[in-house]
């Protein structure tokens, strides 16, 4: 005798996950028999519906062939990520654009980021906007520069700028001479990727001015820039600013030079630990001294 709850025949979720199957079957055949129409709408309609499976490495799979269909995909997405009711489907909509990296979807994407009531849908809006490029690089710099969003907002906006790097070189370049310390901080914390992802001389000249910024704020990220650098040549310039008034700027500064790691900043580092007065900023100026002097003996024990 048959029961009746192991028949696919009787079970609504089973014929619709049978019906998926079938679907990316045939589309991933047309796509290798180059027989795809990338026109029959019913068809991406029904693939981008079709992200709703219950089972992620569906999803997954239905995602990445549409990575591969591209732009034809894009309209079919935007629309289910703006409206569609299931989060699921909105979720894998925005990384599914991701995929696709297309710059018509950047006004979609970024209502969705800015928002959307399911936080997994904003992330992953954000990392599409990311993934995007230069496209999307003006709104960012809107969203840092408005005081309407709030600091988490305006955090994954300054990382997507981070991620798009050399793409926005000449937006960041023209955002350190922003009127918003916001927007200069997040200019500062993006150049810095461009000194380590390709060497670039001027991003480094532009973080070193930036040590002289009139925002103690962006003072100090250029600091912790500069101390994630191998770079050895910013540590003069580093030390020059133990002195500054800020004493975020200072512990920032001594970290940063104890990250850098040359022992010719500890003479320099005593000096300053010697005329602190905020007892929070000398302990972080007697760890970086601290540091640096165990570095120094390893370094003798090695030669």
């Amino acid at each position: 005798m048959l029961n009746s709850e192991t028949q696919s025949g009787d079970d609504p979720i089973l014929q619709s996950q049978a019906q998926t199957d079938a679907l990316l079957q045939t589309v991933n055949e047309q796509i290798d028999t180059l027989t795809f129409d990338p026109n029959d709408q019913q068809l991406l309609e029904r693939m981008v519906e079709s992200l709703g499976d219950t089972r992620g490495m569906v999803r997954l799979s239905i995602a990445e062939t549409l990575g591969q269909i591209g732009e034809p995909a894009t309209p079919f997405l935007t629309q289910k990520l703006a409206n569609h009711p299931n989060p699921v489907v909105r979720r894998a909509c925005a990384k599914t654009l991701t995929l696709i990296a297309d710059p018509t979807a950047v006004p979609v994407l970024l209502n969705s980021f800015l928002n959307d009531e399911d936080t997994v849908v904003r992330g992953s809006a954000v990392g599409a906007l990311a993934r995007t490029g230069e496209a999307a690089v003006p709104a960012l710099l809107e969203i840092i520069a408005s005081p309407e969003y709030p600091e988490s907002t305006k955090g994954h906006a300054a990382w997507a700028l981070a991620f798009i790097g050399a793409e926005a070189k000449d937006y960041l370049y023209n955002a350190i001479a922003s009127d918003s310390t916001d927007v200069r901080c997040a200019a500062v914390g993006a150049i810095a990727s461009l000194v380590q992802e390709q060497g670039d001389e001027q991003a480094f000249k532009v973080l070193i001015s930036s040590l002289t910024d009139t925002a103690p704020a962006v003072r100090a990220e250029a600091a912790a820039a500069l101390g994630k650098l191998d770079q050895l040549s910013a540590v003069p310039e580093l030390i020059l600013c133990l002195r500054d008034t800020d004493s975020e700027v200072r512990k920032t500064v001594a970290l940063a030079l104890m990250k850098l790691g040359d022992s010719m900043a500890i003479e320099h580092l005593q000096a300053a630990l010697d005329k602190e007065t905020e007892a929070a900023v000398g302990q972080v100026i007697k760890l970086a001294i601290s540091q640096l002097e165990k570095k120094l003996d390893e370094d003798d024990w090695e030669s």
